[in-house]
């Protein structure tokens, strides 16, 4: 019998991988860094990469910039009571 599996999450993202997640090209990944509006970078040597909290911190603010644009609020789901 094999010992069970531990799944870990990605700690940090290289662009192609960025880009395949949230579904942007890398044209348009590089157009939002030029405006100010991409996630933050870390270099590691040569490699550029994007951590997972940056990444998250990217996805929520710009959940927040479209929800101000079109006139919606984001309001979080109502967290259960025990």
């Amino acid at each position: 019998m094999n010992p069970p599996t531990i799944a870990y999450s990605k700690l940090a993202y290289t662009v192609p991988q960025f880009c395949d997640g949230f579904n942007v090209s890398r044209t348009h990944f590089y157009a939002l860094l030029k405006e100010n509006k991409g996630p933050r970078l870390m270099k590691v040597g040569r490699r550029t990469l994007i951590s997972a909290q940056a990444a998250a911190d990217w996805c929520k603010r710009m959940e927040e910039e479209t929800s101000i644009q079109s006139g919606y609020v984001c309001i979080d789901a109502p967290k259960a009571v025990a």
